[in-house]
């Protein structure tokens, strides 16, 4: 190389280098924006990106310091909204400053602890995991959680406590359905209430259940189609049934969406799991029995193999077993159901089968067949009668849900 080249060269190496620097930047901040954005478009298995409300005056004046921080950074590294966990860290102790039992040590009567009441022991399971405070390198099977990063995983410290309660709401699906998720950490219609009321207050502008998602998946009656009901339209418009009976009992339970979850229900204005798909094939003309359980052990069982649209796909739920399942959903495609999950959600078209599935819902117990010559035809006796699959909640006031990892019910 003559020494006119070297001039050029070490100009040419010195701008590349100067570009390396000013894109790596850009490819780091875009590849942390894709993992806040969530999903859109066509995956119906994603979540979108929750929204972080800003804070108003109210919660600025109310919420302690600490609290308030720890809120927002757990909401945002969870991608849950930081009011929905301000609410129930104001319902469930006033953010700590209640003097009542199990706040700051010991657990409040029916097994829950610390300023989000987690369960620890007794009617509230551990739901936490472990002892209330163990080493943070301790393996547990719950929510328990090292936020702050003192080594110690507590129930009663906030940082951990907080994110302990987003990893449940998450878990129960917080970021598809909202008020479900409330509901599953308090068993109550009033606790989802006053948790959204006080997100509400907190938010600046206001917060509501629509504020939960990117507005290409705003949730259904929030003006405009959800992405979830987009996805369901494709899974229905696509779906192709292997006989009459079948398109029948599937084209019932369609009319059926949106419609609420009742304990017992059989229709016409809400309906629980086992109802949902027994009433459906009985508009067909076919006689099945009431209950998930039944279901299972007197319809004929096919081979995961061998499933095809309109068979009953089974799970333990929260209320059975393996070997008595507690929830039912119709077959309608690959992996994708119509169920009545559980209490506050809606009847809806649902995943299951795989680690997006929500909770309850991954684990398969098997599948059975309805409309074989072995099940009969409907007759006026037949009516929705039997005991419903399943049994009320009965988690006490204060306390996270006892159901088995947001398992759905009946």
């Amino acid at each position: 190389m003559t020494g006119r080249w070297i001039g050029p060269v070490i100009i040419g190496f010195m701008a590349f280098m100067l570009l390396g620097f000013l894109v790596i930047p850009m490819l780091v901040v875009g590849g942390v924006s894709l993992l806040f954005a969530g999903g859109s478009g066509a995956n119906c298995g994603s979540a979108a990106k929750a929204v972080q409300p800003g804070v108003s005056t109210e919660a600025a004046n109310s919420i302690p310091s600490d609290y308030l921080m720890w809120f927002q950074r757990v909401g945002l590294q969870y991608n849950v909204p930081w009011t929905i966990l301000a609410g129930i860290g104001k319902v469930e102790s006033d953010d700590g400053r209640t003097n009542l039992p199990g706040v700051t040590s010991g657990q409040n009567g029916f097994g829950a602890a610390g300023p989000m009441q987690i369960g620890i022991e007794g009617a509230s399971t551990n739901t936490w995991g472990g002892a209330p405070k163990h080493p943070a390198s301790e393996v547990v099977n719950g929510v328990a959680t090292d936020e702050n990063g003192d080594g110690i995983a507590s129930v009663y410290e906030v940082s951990d406590a907080i994110a302990g309660a987003a990893k449940y709401l998450v878990a129960h699906g917080v970021q598809q359905n909202p008020s479900a998720a409330i509901f599953a950490y308090n068993h109550a219609d009033w606790y989802v209430q006053e948790v959204l009321s006080w997100a509400s207050t907190y938010a600046s502008g206001g917060f509501t259940i629509a504020d939960t998602h990117s507005s290409n998946t705003a949730v259904a009656g929030a003006g405009g189609q959800s992405q979830l009901q987009s996805c369901a339209n494709s899974q229905l418009a696509s779906f192709v049934a292997p006989n009459e009976l079948v398109t029948q009992a599937v084209g019932y339970a369609e009319n059926q969406l949106g419609k609420p979850y009742l304990f017992g229900g059989t229709g016409p204005a809400a309906y629980d799991c086992s109802g949902l798909v027994m009433m459906a094939y009985r508009a067909a003309g076919v006689n099945i029995p009431r209950t998930s359980q039944d279901q299972w052990k007197l319809l004929p069982h096919v081979p995961a193999a061998q499933v095809q649209n309109g068979d009953l796909v089974f799970f333990a739920g929260a209320d059975g077993t393996p070997t008595s399942p507690g929830h039912v959903g119709l077959v309608i495609g690959k992996n994708t159901m119509i169920e009545a999950y559980a209490n506050g959600t809606p009847i809806r078209v649902s995943t299951f089968g795989t680690p997006q599935s929500p909770p309850g819902d991954t684990v398969v117990v098997g599948y059975a067949q309805p409309w074989p010559n072995s099940a009969g035809p409907a007759t006026p006796s037949a009516t929705a009668s039997g005991t419903a699959s399943g049994a009320p909640s009965t988690t006490p006031s204060g306390a996270p849900s006892t159901t088995p990892s947001g398992a759905p019910s009946g």
